[in-house]
């Protein structure tokens, strides 16, 4: 039959109405499908993954590593946040051009950093800018405890409450020793040391949704039942509307995190470190007030050089302990605390620092350091650390616990005293660099003589939260410490003992 050509014309446009309502079609089936698979996920994470998470945690391991008590679950750690490289891990620009790196300080840079160092050029700089003097206002002020000073005020103190750099040679074939008891004989005192702790980017922005409570969900009832419990404050705590330091991570975190820190059982910062005063002197100044209204001790930074290097004390169960706080990394020399400056107590000459923990160890049973030093993301130890920390030990020190690498480092045991070297990030944000997600919680059980035991508990350092490892992990964990401590092993509950 003859088609015309108006005919033809007509089934063309049907045919191409045709493909054209298929192709519609299609496309919409797979918008369905992909939306469908989109929800389904979210429905998983929001819903069915934080169960899983919940029910993991509730068979983890008690904060002891006790196997008598409740047993890690084998398998993975419960929900990771995703990783930032863009968030800091400390590397920072000097602000002063004219300061240049010491090789105690030069930063670890990988493919997820090009950040510049921050350090004084020099010792004897340093000195200059004003430790030498201050070595005379610490000294010579008497010390004072929690209750004494008005803009430092601590929970009631009547009431209670490493490594060489170079590891062993078969250390890293050594496997865990059995579980042992390895707290001394006699009365003593539980204390609690946790890493870096800011509020400040990524994790304010988590804790501004999740709750200040978040990051204590693991560690609120390991903190509350013990007698002391110190981290090092890295932020300045702040409304102020401030000139941020010129550096590129300058810290500032809200007021809100400090009663719920207090809350969690956390009774002292340190806050001799390199971003105190990331907000300037308003900053640090606000963060001392904010710290007094929550019932938060402070040592390593005030308002002069004899507020920065004197201890805070604690009397617990009959011991009383004397807590110290001084940084071997600071940005510019500007940052010292002065007769009449405001500012952090360092250690760059470590005159001013001998002679406040002289003065603890004449007052009190147990002096307790907290250093901050080394070299970021390395687990290897700079010279300056283990020279400071046995000059620590030497002016009377009885526990030194450092931190700033961002990563976990060694123990030592030094003239029976321990000196565990870098404890890592606790509450902080997550890198792509691993190794910066492990961490702990460092416990000491000190008799009145000084005499102390160490046990580390190995968590993960989620985002603004650290998290319980699984027994796996865990037990790896404390086989890398013992590689990188020297002469020093540990059990399976984590107790170091000195070889």
């Amino acid at each position: 039959m003859y088609t015309t050509r108006s005919q033809q014309s007509r089934q063309r446009q049907q045919a191409k109405k045709q493909r054209q309502k298929r192709i519609r079609n299609w496309i919409m089936f797979n918008t369905v499908l992909v939306l469908s698979i989109v929800a389904l996920g979210g429905y998983y994470w929001l819903h069915i993954k934080p169960q899983e998470v919940q029910q993991a945690s509730s068979n983890q391991i008690d904060h002891t590593l006790d196997p008598a008590t409740i047993p890690y679950q084998d398998g993975t750690d419960p929900v990771t946040e995703q990783n930032d490289s863009s968030d800091p891990l400390d590397h920072e620009n000097a602000s002063n051009p004219s300061l240049s790196a010491t090789e105690g300080d030069v930063e670890h840079l990988d493919q997820t950093s090009t950040d510049d160092t921050e350090t004084p050029s020099s010792d004897s700089e340093q000195n200059t800018a004003g430790t030498d003097s201050e070595s005379t206002d610490s000294s010579s002020g008497d010390s004072i405890s929690a209750d004494e000073v008005p803009e430092q005020p601590t929970p009631d103190s009547s009431t209670d409450k490493k490594s060489s750099s170079e590891p062993s040679a078969d250390s890293s074939h050594q496997a865990l020793q059995p579980a042992t008891n390895t707290t001394p004989s006699g009365q003593t005192v539980t204390l609690h040391f946790g890493g870096d702790v800011m509020f400040s980017g990524k994790v304010g922005e988590k804790l501004a949704k999740a709750g200040y409570d978040y990051p204590y969900q693991y560690v609120k009832g390991l903190f509350s039942s013990d007698d002391l419990t110190v981290v090092n404050l890295e932020t300045p705590v702040t409304d102020s509307n401030t000139i941020a330091a010129d550096k590129t991570y300058a810290f500032k975190s809200s007021p809100e995190a400090l009663p719920h820190m207090a809350q969690a059982g956390i009774d002292a910062v340190n806050l001799a470190n390199n971003h105190i005063l990331d907000q300037g002197i308003t900053g640090l100044t606000d963060t001392i007030t904010q710290l007094d209204q929550s019932g938060i001790a402070y040592v390593g930074a005030g308002k002069d050089s004899t507020r920065a290097y004197q201890p805070v004390y604690f009397d617990r169960k009959g011991i009383k302990i004397a807590l110290l706080g001084f940084s071997r990394v600071i940005p510019e020399t500007s940052w010292n605390a002065g007769k009449n400056q405001v500012g952090v107590a360092t250690a760059y000459d470590a005159t001013a620092a001998q002679a406040a923990i002289r003065e603890a160890k004449s007052k009190a049973d147990l002096v307790v350091v907290v250093a901050h030093w080394g070299v970021e993301r390395s687990d290897t130890l700079a010279d300056h650390q283990s020279d400071l920390a046995h000059t620590f030990v030497d002016a009377g020190a009885d526990l030194v616990i450092g931190g700033h690498p961002h990563v976990l480092q060694g123990l030592e045991k030094y003239k029976g005293k321990w000196i565990a070297y870098s404890t890592g990030n606790f509450i902080f944000t997550r890198s792509l660099v691993e190794k910066t997600w492990d961490t702990g919680v460092f416990q000491a059980k000190c008799t009145v003589n000084g005499d102390c035991s160490m046990q580390v508990i190995p968590y993960t350092a989620e985002l603004g939260q650290p998290v319980p490892m699984a027994s796996d992990k865990a037990q790896t964990l404390l086989q890398r410490l013992q590689t990188l401590s020297s002469n020093i092993s540990f059990d399976t509950k984590g107790n170091a003992i000195a070889n």
